[in-house]
């Protein structure tokens, strides 16, 4: 498999469930927004020139939770989601996609208009409502996380979704000051191994 990677992206989720399950792969990295990632043989991977895409024989796919879905119910042999009858399972689906349903929008309009426009196009009344839409949607998530370690039973999918998208709010600007459970989650989740590699390649 090869994995196509930026620092501080979606592709950060990949590198971590590959190193999860051990799983050998390539990686062609990155910068945000690098011109290679606009070059016509790269949007041939991902048509928006965009990362995470990942390239297995002749599978070429892209989205990121999209991606997690295929090395799980393909390489992963039952590890890191529940079984299908398990009382489980209904959470283990509802967090893996709540993060792209709900915490990443405000995200990337925070990104948007304190990083990516020139100062002269930022709106701060933007950024700023963007910022009260992300601590309500990281209230749902305190909430669900009150006596769990993980989001569906045991560590699976929907944390290095879910989870990867609690950490990066924090590191945007959300508040976890007010959400203790979240904090301990954030930082159990930076505790291991397999996402300090995937965060620093």
């Amino acid at each position: 498999m090869k994995l196509y990677y930026a620092q501080n992206s979606r592709a950060v989720r990949i590198a971590w469930l590959l190193e999860e399950l051990e799983l050998p792969y390539e990686i062609e990295k990155f910068s945000l927004g690098d011109k290679a990632m606009r070059d016509p043989s790269y949007r041939e991977i991902h048509p928006m020139g965009r990362v995470p895409s990942l390239e297995d024989g002749d599978v070429s796919i892209f989205e990121s939770g999209a991606i997690v879905q295929y090395i799980l119910e393909r390489y992963a042999d039952g590890r890191l989601f529940p079984d299908v009858n398990s009382e489980e399972f209904p959470n283990y689906l509802q967090w893996l996609h709540y993060c792209e349903g709900m915490i990443m929008p405000p995200i990337n309009t925070i990104v948007v208009e304190t990083i990516l426009l020139p100062p002269d196009r930022r709106s701060e009344a933007h950024a700023k409502r963007a910022l009260k839409l992300l601590n309500q949607m990281l209230i749902v998530v305190e909430h669900h996380m009150d006596g769990r370690e993980y989001l569906a039973g045991e560590f699976s999918g929907a944390d290095i979704m879910t989870g990867h998208s609690v950490i990066m709010s924090g590191r945007m600007g959300g508040d976890l000051s007010d959400k203790p459970n979240l904090q301990a989650y954030a930082d159990r989740l930076m505790a291991r191994p397999a996402l300090q590699k995937a965060w620093s390649l």
